[in-house]
């Protein structure tokens, strides 16, 4: 999805929503059954890989989430590795609790 389909969606949407990632996922390889885990976006990331070649399309944005504690010490950690180079912003944790199911 292109930022631009996703201000499109979120456009016509509650401003006062929150905003959740959820994260679809199998139990196992051999069942149909699937997990759902929620979470509220805790930052948003715009990234380019160091791997990337000439077939991608261009930069990432990912929407983080996670428990507070591994989301702070993911961003820790990008910006470790970003060089003191802050061509990146984000936006902390919200403080909200985890809902994930």
């Amino acid at each position: 999805m292109r930022v631009s389909e996703l201000i499109d969606i979120l456009r016509d949407q509650d401003p006062e929503s929150e905003v959740e990632l959820a994260i679809v996922a199998p139990v196992d390889d051999d069942s149909d059954d699937i997990t759902l885990d929620r979470w509220t976006v805790a930052a948003v990331l715009p990234w380019e890989p160091d791997d990337a070649d000439e077939d991608d399309e261009g930069p990432v944005v990912w929407l983080v989430g996670g428990e507070d504690d591994d989301v702070e010490a993911f961003l820790d950690a990008v910006e470790d590795e970003d060089d003191g180079d802050d061509e990146h912003d984000h936006a902390g944790g919200d403080g909200h609790d985890h809902d994930h199911a």
